[in-house]
């Protein structure tokens, strides 16, 4: 009786060190083909470049989404900031609009996961 639990207990722990290993080699894996990939930055298409750019200003237009933009626009009311007040009450004004009209869809989603719980 006490050998079979011992053999089982030695079979178990083979299983554990099998895993181990596995879980290493996977790891070294995917660090040696992390570390060896180069993206090439001119392989990037125009076109590729443009429909990326319209993804990101599909909401609206003028409010600035990259740190370029927002850059850019830190200069043209720098020293005004009757302005900049300006700016940054409509940006925060079209941002709590477009969290509001995500937030429905969010918590509907939420409520049905919660649901399916029970």
């Amino acid at each position: 009786m006490f050998d079979s639990i011992a053999g089982t207990i030695i079979q178990i722990g083979n299983w554990f060190k099998q895993l181990q290993v596995r879980q290493f080699l996977s790891v070294v894996a995917i660090g040696f083909i992390l570390l060896n990939t180069t993206v090439d930055p001119d392989l990037a298409s125009k076109a590729t470049i443009d429909k990326i750019d319209r993804l990101v200003h599909q909401e609206n237009p003028e409010r600035p989404k990259t740190t370029r933009e927002w850059q850019k626009q830190a200069r043209e009311v720098k020293g005004k900031p009757g302005e900049r007040l300006e700016r940054i009450g409509e940006q925060s004004a079209d941002a709590i609009k477009e969290f509001g009209g995500m937030y429905p869809d969010v918590a509907k989603r939420s409520q049905a996961e919660l649901e399916k719980s029970k």
